[in-house]
C-alpha cells in the first residue's frame, strides 16, 4: 500500500479534501448549473456503516463530488437542497467510493481524488485496443468489505459512463456477501453539463438531478444474477428502461 492509499483512511485527510474541493466545485453544481435533489428522506436516518449506494454513472468525478455535497448537507439536516455550503466546514467523513484503478492513476488530479476515499479496483485491461473485463480480484472485494465495516460506500455497477451498459456481477457479489443496506440513486444531466471527466463544463445552465430511492428489499439468498437484475432495475439502467427510452425518443420524433 503506497502513501496515498494509506492517507485516504485518515478521516482528517478526507475532511480536508472534501472542504477544499467542495468550495471549489460548489459554484459549478449549484450556481453555474442548477441542481434538483429528491429523496434525501431515505438517507437521513441511515446507520453510519454498511450502507451501499448504487448509482448510474455519467462522468468520472462530478457525480461523486455531487454526492459528497449532498451527504454533507444531509448531515447538517438539510432536505433535498444544498443551500449555502457552510456544511463543508464539518463534512461527512465515513464515506468511500469505488473507482477504476486505470482512471484514478491517470493524473495528479485523479490521485488527489484517491485521498478523498477512492477504493481503486482493477476493472478492465486493454488488449488490442479493446476493453476486456476481468474476473473478481479478491483484494478489490476485500477493500470494499473493509470500507463497509466502518462507512458508507458509493459504487457504480456499470463501471462506465456509457448509458444502459450491463452491470457487473462484482456489485451483486459484494451485496450478497456483506448484506449492506442498498440505496439506489438515479442521476441525470451530468453528461450534458460536464465533459467526461467531470472537471470542466460542456454546457452551462444545465439541470442536474439526483434522486435517492428507498433502500432495496433484497433476498440475500438470491443468486448474483437476480440481485444484479434488481439493482439495475432500481437505477433505471436495465433493458426495459433502455427500450422505454427508445420508445419515448421515437414518439417525440413522430
Amino acid at each position: 500500500m503506497n502513501l496515498t492509499d494509506k492517507l485516504k483512511h485518515f478521516k482528517i485527510v478526507r475532511s480536508l479534501i472534501y472542504t477544499i474541493a467542495g468550495f471549489i466545485t460548489y459554484p459549478g453544481i449549484a450556481i453555474i448549473n442548477k441542481i434538483k435533489i429528491s429523496g434525501t428522506e431515505h438517507i437521513k436516518d441511515l446507520p453510519k456503516k454498511n450502507v451501499l449506494f448504487v448509482s448510474n454513472h455519467q462522468t468520472y468525478f462530478a457525480d461523486v463530488i455531487t454526492f459528497i455535497h449532498i451527504f454533507c448537507a444531509v448531515k447538517w439536516r438539510k432536505e433535498n437542497r444544498l443551500g449555502l455550503p457552510y456544511y463543508l466546514l464539518f463534512p461527512i467523513t465515513n464515506l468511500y467510493y469505488v473507482a477504476a484503478e486505470e482512471t484514478m492513476r491517470g493524473s495528479w488530479i485523479s490521485r488527489l481524488f484517491i485521498l478523498a476515499g477512492a477504493l481503486t479496483v482493477k476493472r478492465t485491461w486493454r488488449a488490442e485496443g479493446k476493453e476486456v473485463r476481468r474476473g473478481l480480484d479478491p483484494s478489490d472485494t476485500r477493500k470494499i468489505h473493509d470500507a463497509l465495516e466502518t462507512s458508507w460506500v458509493i459504487t457504480f455497477p456499470q463501471g462506465t459512463t456509457t448509458p444502459f451498459a450491463p452491470g457487473r456481477k462484482g456489485t451483486a457479489y459484494i451485496i450478497k456477501n456483506n448484506r449492506p443496506i442498498v440505496v439506489p440513486v438515479v442521476i441525470n444531466g451530468f453528461w450534458r453539463a460536464f465533459t467526461k471527466k467531470g472537471l470542466t463544463f460542456k454546457k452551462k445552465g444545465s439541470l442536474l438531478t439526483v434522486r435517492f430511492k428507498a433502500p432495496l428489499e433484497i433476498d440475500y439468498e438470491s443468486t448474483n444474477e437476480e440481485i444484479l437484475e434488481q439493482v439495475m432495475d432500481a437505477i433505471e439502467q436495465s433493458k426495459k428502461f433502455m427500450l422505454k427510452g427508445k420508445h419515448h425518443t421515437i414518439k417525440s420524433v413522430v
